[in-house]
């Protein structure tokens, strides 16, 4: 039976809490700007922990912060090691988390689709009334 929160599920948490914490405070790149880990994946022996993460600013600037981040990931896992408690710490890989822009995209596009639909009612409502 398999426990509703694993420990590998907690441990990502904490990860992804600690990491935004140091990517604020401590890291100094210019090349990292605003971004936001959006999920840590971590394995169940927990060996290595995919960092999902999400810029803010064109998608030339996402991949320079992602570079920046998977250069710093030593720097960072070291500073990880502080504040979290266990045996072995994972190998940290970071990828940019492309969800956030589709979400935007869709949202567009749905609004877009209402506002047509909404364009096509008035204008048989306007033909039917002549």
């Amino acid at each position: 039976m398999a426990r509703e929160f694993s420990r590998a599920s907690r441990i990502a948490d904490q990860i992804q809490r600690d990491l935004s914490d140091v990517i604020r405070l401590e890291l100094k790149d210019p090349r990292v700007g605003l971004v936001t880990i959006t999920a840590v994946d971590l394995t169940r022996d927990l060996s290595h922990a995919k960092v999902y993460v999400t810029a803010l600013g064109e998608s030339d600037a996402a991949e320079q912060a992602v570079a920046a981040l998977q250069h710093a990931a030593g720097f960072l896992r070291s500073q990880l090691a502080r504040t979290l408690k266990v045996r072995v710490l994972p190998q940290l890989q970071f990828v940019y988390d492309a969800s956030v822009e589709r979400g935007i995209r869709l949202s567009q596009l749905i609004d877009q689709a209402v506002a047509d639909s909404e364009r096509q009612a008035d204008e048989i409502q306007s033909s039917d009334e002549k």
